[in-house]
């Protein structure tokens, strides 16, 4: 069963083009998009989110054509959290939170018990409930994160979008949100798509791998079965050691190819 299928995307940005884009992610697991910057893994993800249109091809959700999707209907659908952060400073935790209930009020709407209690579990889903009075702008930047992240669960989406959760965190608090996005995957079902940089994490944390460069997808699978020293050369270009321990992986970068440094 798939969440989301492509078919033959492509799309220009500017200079920049995504090129024939084809893949399945599988529902009710986490995959992550890699590759190196300049890939085009941020932009597949706002075309996914309707933040872009493809100038050609289409994307499938659920077994629905994105397109035939109206935005309350969608958004009842799949929830996106972007890199960035704006949100009013003088906004508790609870309200922000609250937020992801959007899609289901009309305006003016007040906030039902049915909306609380969701209210409640997301926050309960990522350790944010004992902030819930707290102004947003003075929590952690973990904290923050998480509470970004309970305001996309407070949507109830079968599918959330990611990009990039863990920039700017330390190593302790990039560890905290991918445990939890883990758990809340365990408990849930939820079908959660990401950017992410860091390739053994993304492993480690992944069940499905989407490798990116240039705008083209260029490996697609179980992170165990397809990360070897090929997949460095071909993704990354650098040359690097790799070997598994149980399904964690073990990368160790030797040299940049040259051909790279010469692309650069």
């Amino acid at each position: 069963m798939t969440a989301v299928q492509t078919g033959n995307i492509m799309l220009r940005v500017g200079a920049f083009q995504l090129h024939d884009i084809s893949l399945a992610i599988p529902a009710g697991q986490i995959t992550a998009i890699v590759g190196p910057n300049g890939s085009g893994k941020s932009t597949l993800l706002q075309v996914f989110a309707r933040l872009l249109n493809a100038d050609q091809g289409q994307v499938i959700i659920d077994g629905k054509p994105l397109k035939s999707y109206k935005p309350v209907q969608f958004a009842q659908t799949l929830s996106m959290l972007p890199q960035s952060k704006n949100v009013m400073p003088d906004l508790t935790v609870r309200e922000l939170v609250s937020y992801g209930r959007s899609p289901y009020k009309r305006l003016f709407d007040r906030m039902t018990s049915e909306d609380e209690n969701i209210v409640d579990w997301a926050m309960e889903a990522t350790g944010t409930k004992r902030h819930e009075n707290r102004m947003y702008h003075t929590l952690s930047g973990g904290e923050q994160q998480k509470a970004r992240i309970a305001l996309a669960l407070a949507q109830r989406t079968d599918i959330i979008l990611l990009d990039e959760p863990t920039t700017f965190l330390d190593i302790a608090h990039q560890l905290e949100v991918m445990d939890m996005l883990q758990q809340i995957n365990r408990e849930h079902g939820l079908t959660v798509i990401m950017v992410l940089h860091d390739l053994q994490q993304a492993a480690n944390y992944c069940h499905y791998m989407i490798a990116m460069r240039q705008g083209k997808v260029l490996e697609t699978g179980k992170p165990k079965e397809i990360i070897n020293t090929h997949f460095m050369e071909k993704v990354y270009r650098i040359e690097a050691k790799v070997k598994f321990e149980d399904e964690y992986p073990i990368i160790i970068p030797i040299k940049t190819l040259e051909a790279n440094r010469r692309s650069y």
